[in-house]
């Protein structure tokens, strides 16, 4: 029996996802351009590339409600001062939390550890983690509930 290989696809997609929100952070490039140069440069074929384009162009789409859902919790941070890879995973993890119920949110603030221990500052995962306990029980309240 194998195994499902969607969630490896779907951690890939995380992977490129909150690397071309960043991208699209610091340059406000277009998001369609982000995504064809992710498409041409990187190996697709271990990919969910329909997540990856979902992710890419619907958290941008919603950047203010999913900043509503982290900002209450960021002690007192202005968006500015959190580092921009913190919030490019914030805001793709509000996103998952929010539009994607078929993600449990565990495995949601799972991943983003997951990235922010591999891409972000020193302590980055302990600040995405506090922020997103506080976040998934208000948005995920029947699965929290378990």
């Amino acid at each position: 029996m194998s195994q499902n290989p969607l969630p490896a696809l779907r951690s890939k997609a995380r992977h490129y996802a909150m690397q071309a929100l960043y991208q699209w952070q610091m340059t406000k490039a277009p998001l369609n351009v982000i995504e064809a140069e992710y498409r041409t440069d990187n190996d697709m074929s271990k990919v969910d590339v329909d997540y990856l384009h979902e992710l890419i162009h619907s958290v941008p789409a919603r950047l203010s409600e999913l900043e509503t859902d982290f900002l209450p919790h960021v002690n007192d941070l202005s968006r500015e001062q959190i580092d921009p890879i913190s919030l490019a995973i914030l805001r793709l993890s509000c996103y998952e939390l929010r539009y994607r119920v078929d993600v449990p949110y565990k495995v949601v603030i799972n991943e983003a550890l997951n990235l922010a221990k591999r891409f972000g500052a020193t302590d980055s995962h302990k600040f995405v983690n506090g922020v997103l306990d506080k976040v998934a029980p208000r948005l995920r309240e029947a699965e929290a509930k378990r």
